[in-house]
């Protein structure tokens, strides 16, 4: 591999790189909004005695995501599992809130 060609590889990886960064931010950023309005209606559950879970609202859920894999062109068995983790995070969040003192 040539000097010039090794030196646009490692400008393009870079590149690459900075942008997955970019990317993680955003997912990051994305999923600290998702949880603040998860986080509401985990306190407006508690004040209401509703169940921390809601299994059809979660499993059309999981479908939708499912379907917008596929338009992604991603694995929508890996959107489900991203999904469930989500999911499940979000129903112990709501059994905190039930559980605690308001």
């Amino acid at each position: 591999m040539s000097t010039d060609t090794a030196a646009r590889a490692a400008e393009l990886l870079k590149e690459h790189r900075d942008s997955i960064d970019r990317l993680d931010a955003i997912l990051v950023f994305t999923l600290a909004e998702r949880f603040a309005q998860t986080q509401a209606v985990g306190k407006l559950k508690a004040e209401h005695t509703l169940p921390a879970s809601d299994p059809a609202r979660e499993a059309d859920q999981i479908a939708r995501l499912e379907g917008l894999a596929r338009e992604a062109n991603l694995d929508p068995e890996f959107a489900k599992k991203f999904l469930t983790f989500i999911i499940s995070e979000v129903i112990r969040h709501h059994e905190q809130h039930a559980n605690s003192d308001g």
